[in-house]
């Protein structure tokens, strides 16, 4: 471990074979960051969560605008942050529009979301698309840490070939796209996230090896984190604990996931392994994987995809036995619109679960959730018409960097959804004159 002066450095790690940890953002750290402004203001790190079929638009959006609107039964579950967060509506997708071509609305909405820039149509391997403001920000904010950003799916699903009207399989199996023609895979087995993030490299049999052996990787650095102990004062030692135990318990997890499903955890291949049985199980693992990676500045961009588009799954265990594409499609049927708010806002609840934690974890001079803005939403916005129009949208987190928290904000119909984009890549100092169809900054958020 790097010590300066009495003081850690903001990169440090604890170090054994094979593991590296970078750790959370302590009180000692502080001296070696004097010369850096400090304020609640400061925003560094974003968040990308896609959810996919659209909505009914009336169980999302509040009736009112401003701050005394009534929370919709899909966003129930952010209920508590209300006042770290922002609902935005009239929001519209010009590059995922229909036009003259008629089907391939999913896969449109989809690779369009974060880029405003329609994909070009084929199943051959001349995919192309618009660079995704994610990765506009990781070419900047993501420069100095270990991963310029990070790439989670709950789904695990690689088909090829064409997938909706004759678009390619790989627009719907992520929405970053790093240059038009360099989309990035997303990651759905925990192990592999894992690895990513504390592993140190090697080859798959020493790392299949160290596994074998049921060993953590804490365990690896644990001589290394007493000498660290012995230098910090009270309130870090708590954190380095809490952050300790959040790092075991992801692991074991991992570990039981790999036992349940009798699978190899070596080497990481399809099929993939430690994806645990169960889809709440999951999704939770997967956010507490990213919640690791923002806490310890492995990246400060992360893009997920809570399931790609024209996804089927059924969700029998919140009362929806039928498939999530097949009910979006309600046609206004009282029965279907009920069964998608179901999923909308089981979704969303998924969501909070991350947002609660990052809330409830301090960084620096406020907390994590202050430090970082997420983006929660879906490139289609009634699921019955699948248009890009009217995008269900919440921003949440970035502190006082957020004028408009705790509110609603209707914006005129078709106002460019790419504002918000670029309204994001402002906030957190990546300046563009354009993403897309952009028209300028939304300023009152």
């Amino acid at each position: 471990m790097i010590i300066t002066k009495m003081a850690l450095p903001r990169r440090s790690f604890l170090r054994g074979m094979g593991a590296a940890l970078t750790l959370p953002f302590l009180d000692a750290m502080v001296p070696a960051l004097s010369a850096m402004p400090r304020n609640s203001s400061r925003v560094t790190r974003l968040g990308f969560f896609y959810a996919p079929n659209g909505t009914y638009l009336p169980n999302f959006h509040p009736a009112t605008t401003g701050t005394g609107y009534k929370m919709t039964p899909v966003l129930q579950a952010l209920e508590p942050f209300r006042e770290d967060m922002v609902i935005l509506s009239g929001l519209s997708n010009k590059g995922a529009e229909t036009q003259s071509e008629g089907g391939g609305v999913h896969t449109r909405v989809h690779t369009a979301w974060l880029s405003g820039t329609r994909p070009k149509k084929t199943e051959g391997a001349d995919i192309e698309a618009g660079v995704s403001i994610d990765q506009m920000a990781a070419a900047k904010i993501g420069t100095d840490t270990p991963l310029n950003s990070l790439q989670l799916s709950l789904d695990h699903e690689n088909t090829v070939g064409g997938c909706d009207n004759n678009y390619s399989c790989v627009y719907q199996q992520t929405y970053s796209w790093r240059t038009p023609t360099t989309p990035m895979p997303m990651e759905s087995n925990p192990r592999a996230v894992f690895e990513r993030l504390f592993g140190e490299g090697g080859t798959p049999k020493e790392r299949a090896a160290r596994l074998e052996r049921d060993r953590s990787v804490l365990d690896l650095a644990m001589e290394d984190m007493a000498r660290l102990q012995q230098r910090l004062g009270v309130r870090d030692r708590v954190m380095v604990d809490e952050y300790v135990h959040s790092v075991r318990d992801v692991e074991q997890r991992i570990q039981r996931a790999e036992r349940q499903s009798g699978q190899s955890p070596m080497p990481i291949a399809d099929p993939p392994v430690g994806v645990p049985d169960s889809f709440d199980e999951h999704a939770k693992l997967m956010f507490d994987l990213e919640l690791l990676a923002f806490q310890t500045d492995v990246t400060r961009v992360v893009a997920f995809q809570m399931s790609r588009e024209l996804n089927g799954r059924p969700y029998p265990w919140i009362g929806v036995p039928e498939g999530h594409h097949a009910v979006s499609h309600h046609q206004m049927d009282p029965v279907k619109i009920a069964q998608g708010a179901k999923i909308n806002a089981y979704h969303v609840s998924l969501f909070a679960h991350l947002v609660e934690k990052m809330r409830n974890t301090p960084d620096g001079d406020g907390s994590l959730l202050d430090h970082t803005l997420l983006l929660y939403g879906t490139g289609m916005g009634d699921s019955d018409h699948h248009t890009p129009v009217d995008l269900p949208a919440v921003v949440v987190g970035g502190g006082s960097a957020i004028k408009a928290g705790g509110q609603h904000i209707r914006y005129p119909l078709h106002t460019p959804f790419t504002n918000l984009g670029l309204t994001l890549l402002n906030k957190v100092g990546v300046e563009r004159e354009r993403v897309g169809d952009s028209t300028g900054l939304l300023t009152d958020l």
